[in-house]
């Protein structure tokens, strides 16, 4: 297949676009955000084309789901395979080998040692509420440490945890009794005043207020687990020290507490890595899986240590975790993952990551540039010195690179998330980086 580029025919929305706006906006519920106004007709790799033809490169694989790229050929095949044969049975009464099979593989890809566990899901929401009660129920205690700038979801037990904006949580509550946040270790953004390097070193910008609250609040032995995002995601693209999850780790070992990891964003080889646990190289006890996982199709999973997955046999199931067609779409990814794609979201991100620094280099307006693979983020700020967040530039900025062909998303207050298809190559990662640079000059410009 040839290889294809941005193109835009007609200023987005274009007039069949509008149409399908115009009637969604009728029809659908007032809670969607709709970012931006692409509508979708069809993907293939790293691009994406809209109903009145317009191309657009994507560096958001539809928030880090697109793993293997839109439709890929073999995750297509996978999925055509297994809808010929049936479409569902619910994993949770019966067997089938496509679930067995995808239980044993994440078992055995899991970060740490010892034997694992596995319990499909739906989505990353869902495998965070199963978290939740696979750890009190393991501990029988009740309370959670979170992180202050998380997101784990949207269902009820989800923005209990979650504390990255308060639209996902307003009029919600009562919520989640028992939760506990604490600052989330951002060397950028010291509250000291520390320079990155400083804070890396075991900071008390984040140690202190935990000891505070064992101290003050909670006993370390009420404790049954310690949730975080080894790489914050919603939150701002964030990558905490190392010594960061090596604390909870201890914590967790040390007080009977298990640890649990939001891979849902990381997971899969968006850093490089399978996981960004090996990545940072401290494992948890239980790890959350969803978006790339099944290249698009629905399907989260929990993994967790053979010796912490004791709730009682009937005590948790889902009607459609598992489902048979997901399942194959499952495998087909880690194959592609794990057999090249893994590899080269680490090559093509080092490109990217050195890309965006040269830009950074020529533009005052970006304070930061961070990540790991093909999970980047690009943090803008009004001044590198006081680093005050520039709200709403990002915004301004997805903006200007969709009407040029380029697909991007925010995160955080001030952050462009960088997260492309892991299928992307030289010639996508200069067409970004230059596109990504045009809007910017022109929002320069024209402040």
């Amino acid at each position: 297949m040839a290889k294809t580029y941005p193109n835009i025919l007609v200023t987005p929305p274009g007039p069949k676009a509008q149409a399908v706006i115009a009637k969604d906006e009728r029809y659908s519920s007032p809670s969607y955000i709709k970012e931006y106004p692409l509508v979708v007709e069809r993907g293939s790799g790293a691009m994406i084309e809209d109903v009145d033809g317009n191309r657009y490169l994507d560096f958001m694989a539809g928030i880090a789901v697109a793993a293997t790229g839109h439709s890929h050929p073999k995750v297509v095949a996978a999925i055509e395979e297994a809808a010929h044969k049936f479409l569902h049975i619910c994993s949770t009464d019966f067997y089938y080998p496509a679930f067995s099979d995808l239980c044993e593989r994440l078992a055995k890809l899991a970060p740490g040692k010892g034997p694992k566990r596995t319990f499909l899901t739906n989505s990353g929401a869902e495998a965070v509420e199963g978290a939740i009660k696979l750890a009190r129920a393991h501990t029988k205690r009740q309370n959670i440490i979170a992180f202050e700038g998380s997101f784990h979801g949207r269902t009820t037990g989800a923005i209990s945890l979650g504390s990255s904006k308060v639209k996902f949580r307003r009029h919600f509550g009562p919520l989640l009794p028992g939760v506990y946040h604490l600052p989330y270790a951002n060397t950028y953004r010291c509250t000291l005043g520390r320079s990155a390097a400083e804070c890396a070193d075991g900071c008390e910008c984040w140690q202190a207020p935990a000891e505070r609250l064992f101290r003050e609040r909670v006993g370390k032995d009420e404790i049954a687990a310690v949730i975080l995002e080894p790489i914050l995601g919603e939150g701002g693209y964030v990558i905490p020290p190392r010594g960061f999850l090596q604390y909870w780790r201890d914590f967790c070992d040390e007080n009977g507490a298990v640890l649990i990891y939001d891979e849902v964003q990381t997971g899969i080889g968006r850093t490089g890595r399978m996981f960004a646990a090996d990545l940072l190289d401290v494992a948890p006890d239980v790890i959350c899986l969803a978006k790339g996982l099944g290249s698009g199709m629905p399907i989260g999973a929990i993994v967790a240590r053979e010796q912490v997955m004791t709730w009682d046999h009937g005590s948790h199931g889902s009607t459609f975790g598992g489902n048979p067609v997901c399942c194959a779409a499952a495998l087909a990814t880690l194959d592609l993952v794990e057999h090249g794609l893994m590899q080269n979201a680490a090559r093509m991100g080092s490109m990217l990551l050195a890309g965006f620094r040269k830009i950074a280099a020529k533009h005052e307006v970006i304070g930061d540039v961070r990540g790991a693979g093909l999970l980047l983020g690009i943090e803008f700020v009004t001044d590198r010195k006081t680093k005050e967040i520039y709200h709403h530039f990002v915004h301004q900025l997805e903006l200007a690179a969709f009407k040029r062909g380029l697909l991007l998303l925010g995160c955080g207050q001030s952050t462009i998330r960088i997260a492309p298809p892991l299928v992307i190559d030289e010639e996508d990662v200069a067409t970004g980086l230059r596109i990504f640079e045009e809007a910017l000059a022109e929002l320069r410009v024209a402040v």
